[in-house]
């Protein structure tokens, strides 16, 4: 058998309570970190590689506590720096002189890159470790009344379809709102949702509103600051969450900082914005002119939009939004052009008015590609994971017969790819990241801005099995609006279609059920939110790993089609003791050779508890 579908051999650390003693640490610390070494790998030494200002520094680890199946080493490491960068170095057996690094077991020298890291930043709110989000997209979710229709847009009946792309995409206008979100939020929590994250809710000139006309007041057309305030009293009432969406990348033209900023190059706001030559050339997102890009080197605006009490982050996290926190649109071009890069200062400068205003707020960030040189946990909380989960999952799960176009503007199909390349691509993003920001990253299928996991799939089994993942794996599960009903879309605007609530017959109830059964054993099991996670077996069709913590353990494993067989020793998982089937899974008991011998058919994800 291949190393990777004997991963349970390899020795295992990763940032939970099991493995650290003190995830969040003060400067000066102390901590003990632990490395758990099955017998068959051999290791006979251990020790730890700190990084200390800048040089590296070793700490010696000794033998914790052993037992038949394993041993467990322990070091004491100085938390010398904000961010301590760590890796394991092993001796002995299989492992002569490796390392073990977030990305795993490695037998030759790498970078930093993927060392542990153990941060003293303020970890996020503890409401976000039991987050389940739900994604609206406004104006296709639910319509409460009619309104008159807006000047700029194109007027739709709910069960007209969208176009799709083109021009006319952003001016549909179908009337979702507010009170609509209201209507629905048994739906909501029938789903296990706690969570609600609406997209842009500001004035603006299209639907998506991205374009904003204004950061001070809600939207008219959504029912205004009064329909914010009853829904967030609606959800605070439930124990529920509201996140909001904020443009800090760009504003719209119609916005009243660049009508001024264009109409007089003397003006204060003309500093808001960055103009190769005034008024008409201008920097905007993507070189879209309706979007001007906002100039994050002018004091002014950074005061207005996110430094100090007045600013537009602290004003809709205070009556009468009282949102509990922010995702910020684009973060990842934010305050970036040509020589200037102030990300991270703009980063910082949110969470620290976040924190001043609403202490227990969360800030999550937009980024489509490669986040782990930006969310370290200092500034954003954790971003929305397209390439650490959403596109592994896509091309691992995709149908073989079904092809679709990469979403990542590249001009070929989607690969389809093997489970060692899928989990190999989801290590090396969470490897570069700190557990913590690993645990508040949103785990999302499809979002407002991307496919539809059902279109790019081509199958309810295959989502089923993705919907089982974005449950199972570390991270906050972020489900797109329709999603669970099975809801189609080639792309971003195509997926904005309205909610069918007048077409139940429509939805795919099978598909629903178990969005509900899956969510619904996230929320009722720890080890599924805080746990940490170990990788078992990872083949081309079918993986298993574990979420743990000292007093449960959850197995998991998803399969794509029949696969392989995996068995497992039932010494080193369980000693013998029966694992318990959920959601229909038959209880998992050791055979007549010892071992725990799991099912390989597929589709399939299944879940199994250990008392």
């Amino acid at each position: 058998m291949s190393s990777s579908a004997t991963a349970w051999r390899q020795p295992h650390h990763d940032g939970s309570p099991l493995y650290v003693s003190n995830p969040n640490p003060k400067l000066g610390d102390t901590v003990a970190v632990f490395l758990r070494a099955p017998h068959p790998s051999g290791v006979s030494q251990a020790h730890v590689r700190v990084v200390v200002d800048g040089e590296p520094a070793w700490f010696n680890a000794h033998v914790d506590r052993t037992d038949a199946v394993e041993t467990w080493y322990r070091a004491d490491i100085s938390v010398a720096n904000p961010i301590a960068s760590y890796r394991w170095l092993i001796d002995g057996g299989t492992y002569n002189y490796r390392w073990v690094t977030g990305a795993g077991v490695v037998e030759h020298d790498v970078t930093d890159a993927t060392d542990f890291k153990l941060t003293t930043f303020a970890p996020p709110p503890t409401w976000a470790d039991d987050a389940v989000v739900y994604h609206i997209f406004p104006d296709r979710f639910a319509r409460s009344t009619s309104r008159p229709a807006p000047a700029w847009a194109i007027p739709q009946a709910w069960d007209d379809p969208v176009v799709g792309d083109g021009a006319l995409a952003a001016l549909q206008w179908y009337g979702g709102d507010l009170d609509g979100v209201v209507m629905h939020l048994d739906h909501l929590q029938s789903l296990s949702v706690n969570t609600v994250y609406l997209t842009p809710i500001f004035p603006a000139g299209s639907n998506h509103r991205y374009d904003a006309a204004s950061f001070d007041t809600v939207d008219p057309l959504l029912g205004g600051d009064d329909a914010l305030a009853r829904l967030s009293d609606a959800l605070h009432a439930r124990g529920m969450r509201l996140i909001g969406d904020l443009t800090t990348n760009h504003a719209g033209v119609t916005h009243a900082w660049f009508e001024a900023a264009v109409a007089d190059r003397s003006a204060a706001e003309a500093g808001y914005f960055i103009f190769r030559e005034h008024p008409g050339d201008y920097l905007s997102w993507l070189d879209v002119p309706s979007l001007p890009k906002l100039n994050h080197q002018d004091a002014r605006l950074r005061e207005l939009l996110y430094e100090g009490p007045d600013s537009v982050v602290a004003q809709w996290l205070r009556p009468p939004g009282n949102l509990d926190g922010w995702r910020i649109d684009v973060a990842n071009m934010t305050g970036r052009h040509g020589d200037v890069d102030l990300n991270h200062d703009v980063a910082l400068a949110i969470r620290a008015t976040m924190t001043n205003v609403a202490p227990d707020a969360l800030l999550l960030a937009e980024h489509g590609h490669d986040y782990t040189q930006d969310v370290m946990g200092d500034g954003w909380h954790g971003t929305m994971n397209y390439s650490g989960f959403a596109r592994p999952i896509w091309s691992w799960l995709r149908a073989p017969d079904h092809s679709f176009r990469a979403p990542t503007g590249a001009p070929i199909d989607l690969p389809r790819i093997a489970g060692e390349d899928m989990v190999a691509t989801m290590r090396a993003f969470t490897a570069g990241v700190p557990w913590d920001v690993t645990r508040h990253n949103l785990t999302i299928l499809s979002s407002h801005d991307s496919p539809r996991a059902m279109t790019v799939l081509g199958a309810p089994e295959l989502v089923a099995v993705a919907a089982g993942l974005m449950a199972t794996l570390p991270g906050i599960p972020s489900l797109y609006a329709g999603d669970e009903i099975g809801l189609e879309g080639v792309n971003g605007e195509d997926g904005r279609r309205p909610f069918p609530w007048d077409a139940p017959e429509t939805w795919d109830g099978r598909l629903l059920a178990a969005w509900r059964g899956l969510l619904g054993l996230r929320t009722q099991l720890q080890a599924l939110r805080t746990g940490g996670m170990r990788w078992l077996h990872v083949g081309a069709d079918c993986i298993v790993f574990i979420r743990e913590l000292a007093d449960q353990c959850v197995l998991v494993q998803a399969t794509r089609s029949s696969a392989e067989p995996v068995t497992l020793p039932a010494q080193h998982f369980g000693g013998g003791r029966p694992w318990t089937g959920l959601l229909g899974a038959a209880d998992l008991a050791p055979n007549e050779y010892e071992e725990l011998s799991l099912p390989n058919d597929g589709p399939a994800i299944r879940l199994w508890l250990l008392p």
